[in-house]
């Protein structure tokens, strides 16, 4: 299992980051990254068969967050509330906050669809296979989840968008 231990420490950051644009919490992206990880070490005979090993565990962390999303659990435990933790003050904290807290804001599959289409730079097919539905589905969910954003960032919906 060298080859899982190594796989994992040279993802973990992706991994974090993509559980964090899913999710919009550090500490529950950490745990959800944890669940992801367990499900993806069990089926680690099969991931490495597979023939895009990233698009395995990309879509194993998809599905452990929406799976997660369709139980209560983690409303009975969210500590946001009690979060002490500051961010770090980058280029335009606030413009990102405001990004974040409305992609918050998105049902759980628009979220996905944004973080792979977008934060993970995929094409469509490749989001669709991620997430198991069809190209079409993702392009309206992408096209609802771009127009709510525009709508709750204050942004002028354009026409013609791409």
């Amino acid at each position: 299992m060298d080859d899982f231990t190594e796989y994992v420490t040279a993802r973990s950051g992706w991994f974090r980051k993509v559980a964090y644009l899913l999710c919009g919490d550090w500490h529950r992206a950490d745990d959800l990254v944890q669940s992801a990880i367990t499900r993806l070490y069990t089926n680690w005979p099969r991931a490495v068969r597979a023939d895009n090993l990233d698009g395995y565990a990309r879509r194993t962390l998809v599905n452990t967050f929406l799976a997660e999303q369709r139980t209560s659990w983690w409303r009975r435990v969210d500590l946001r509330g009690t979060d002490h933790d500051r961010p770090a003050p980058g280029p335009d904290v606030e413009a990102a906050l405001d990004l974040r807290a409305a992609l918050d804001r998105l049902p759980a599959r628009q979220r996905a669809t944004v973080v792979l289409r977008y934060f993970g730079d995929l094409p469509v097919a490749d989001t669709a296979r991620a997430l198991g539905c069809s190209e079409g589905t993702v392009k309206s969910q992408t096209a609802k989840a771009v127009d709510t954003l525009r709508e709750l960032l204050g942004e002028p919906i354009r026409e013609g968008r791409a």
